[in-house]
């Protein structure tokens, strides 16, 4: 049990008329609670950020295998770097969205606009998992589409297949897309998940101390 739970505990026990002084104790509590999940938040995007580009980049230059697969498929460079560049700057814009965000949390002492900070930053969490499964959804389509488009042994191997062989890999490749997918939204589930519920739960005391 931490400092707030403690103190709201003894609020609860108090009377009606000696909860002024504990509700403006309480609040400087849910104040700097909220500041740090909120930059926790935002260093744990900048750390995602780094990750993705050094998985990007790190075999591209290291592997020449990969590289001359990697080229194979993504042919067309101006497809493969718009996706890239649009990819990044929708990431950067949410971590500038965070930033602010915590900015927001950090300055005010006001308890109403404290409580649209931490919606304002539950959204953008909201999107910023949401615009990632999406994109994780496109790559992989495109990624299966551009592979087999451009690999000849590939295509001369599904040109013979038979109606339900087709159909059989259309599910395989489905089944690995839901699964690669879900992979991805737990890890957000974990990464995420924890700190938006104690978001949530800072939301929730803000609305009851301003009843």
């Amino acid at each position: 049990m931490d400092e707030l739970d403690i103190l709201k505990k003894d609020w609860n026990k108090e009377k009606p008329e000696h909860k002024k002084l504990s509700t403006q104790d309480i609040y400087p509590m849910l104040h700097k609670k909220s500041s740090s999940i909120a930059k926790t938040l935002f260093y744990i995007s900048i750390a995602e950020l780094v990750f993705w580009i050094l998985i990007s980049i790190i075999p591209y230059f290291t592997s020449n295998s990969y590289k001359e697969r990697l080229d194979a498929i993504y042919t067309n460079d101006y497809v493969f770097g718009a996706l890239t560049v649009f990819s990044y700057t929708i990431i950067l814009l949410f971590i500038y969205l965070l930033f602010k965000s915590h900015q927001a949390i950090s300055v005010t002492d006001n308890a109403k606009k404290l409580m649209e900070s931490i919606l304002k930053t539950r959204k953008v969490i909201k999107y910023y998992v949401i615009y990632n499964l999406a994109m994780a959804f496109v790559s992989m389509v495109l990624g299966t589409y551009f592979a087999i488009i451009h690999s000849p042994e590939l295509t001369d191997t599904i040109s013979h297949f038979s109606d339900k062989q087709k159909l059989v890999a259309f599910a395989i490749i489905t089944g690995c897309t839901a699964v690669f997918i879900f992979v991805i939204w737990l890890f957000y589930k974990l990464l995420y998940g924890f700190l938006l519920k104690r978001l949530n739960r800072n939301y929730k005391e803000l609305k009851k101390l301003e009843v």
